[in-house]
């Protein structure tokens, strides 16, 4: 384990429902995201994956406990690796994802890893979703129905959740982080807020977000509050002429204080800024840039612990 590393064995498998369960790592923070798990009739398919090479295979190791087979369809719910560079220790598998997916994660590569060059992340290789699909897709595992469907520009421009309603559990991906500041610069911070709000009407009994422990349906109700301060500070710092970064630095974090990745203030505002201003969801900035005053802002890099 590398310096400043969270244990990697620390990561649990929890069943949240018969046949249904989160994977969730511990703390959470940048790298550390959670995965499903469902098995039904003895298959079984896994929603997202890990971001390096002995996470991953932790991974495989812990779904191999409860599956009676190696997964046939892995669902990666957005293109960022922490979510995705996982896919290759799964070679038996089917990968899907919504289209634009495929074609973000190929063209943004392996540049996760050299955002934070002293983590491990063993010798990844990038494998592509090759079913992809635009709006709604269902999935058979089994007997077990996983709709999986798209949202619009939110967190990325491409991301999916995966409902089964017969159990009444949501797989949100980071559309919603549960105790983990929420991060939207590549998508919107408005199309997030219309998300939430098309989550709400699943009537979810359990919710495994992206990164956090497994919720309930209050954890959109954070969610959304946080967003909607951001969307009001945004507003607030146009009119005054006031620079994001300044903005951040002034801003009382109040009951969001709490969360995570604090400094994801600066970026989310840089959005909602982009859309005060009349950008469309989704629209593409210039995301290094953004990241670079992140930075600024936090007085360093942030701790990846993957």
């Amino acid at each position: 384990m590398s310096a400043g590393q969270y244990d990697p064995s620390a990561a649990t498998l929890e069943e949240v429902a018969d046949g249904v369960f989160a994977y969730v790592q511990p703390n959470g923070g940048w790298c550390l995201n959670n995965a499903g798990l469902v098995v039904a009739d003895g298959e079984a398919a896994l929603i997202d994956t890990a971001a390096t090479q002995e996470r991953a295979q932790r991974l495989r190791t812990a779904v191999s406990a409860v599956a009676p087979a190696p997964p046939r369809l892995v669902v990666n719910t957005h293109f960022h690796g922490d979510h995705a560079f996982g896919n290759f220790v799964f070679p038996e598998a089917v990968v899907v994802a919504q289209h634009r997916t495929r074609t973000e994660m190929a063209a943004a590569g392996l540049h996760l890893t050299s955002l934070w060059p002293k983590v491990d992340w063993g010798d990844v290789r990038l494998v592509l979703p090759t079913v992809t699909y635009e709006d709604r897709l269902t999935l058979h595992v089994g007997g077990t129905r996983a709709e999986l469907v798209h949202l619009g520009p939110a967190h990325t421009t491409n991301d999916t959740v995966v409902w089964l309603p017969e159990q009444r559990v949501l797989f949100t991906g980071d559309l919603v982080m549960a105790g983990v500041t929420p991060f939207c610069p590549m998508g919107s911070v408005s199309g997030s807020l219309a998300a939430v709000d098309r989550l709400r009407a699943f009537g979810a009994r359990v919710l495994v977000t992206g990164h956090g422990p497994v919720a309930g349906p209050e954890v959109l109700d954070t969610t959304e509050g946080y967003l909607r301060w951001v969307q009001r500070l945004a507003g607030e710092g146009v009119a005054a002429g006031l620079d994001p970064l300044d903005v951040a630095r002034e801003a009382d974090l109040g009951e969001y204080a709490g969360l995570l990745d604090a400094e994801r203030l600066v970026p989310n505002l840089y959005r909602a800024y982009a859309e005060e201003r009349g950008a469309a969801p989704g629209d593409p900035l210039d995301i290094g840039e953004l990241f670079g005053k992140m930075i600024e802002h936090h007085g360093g890099l942030p701790d990846c612990h993957a």
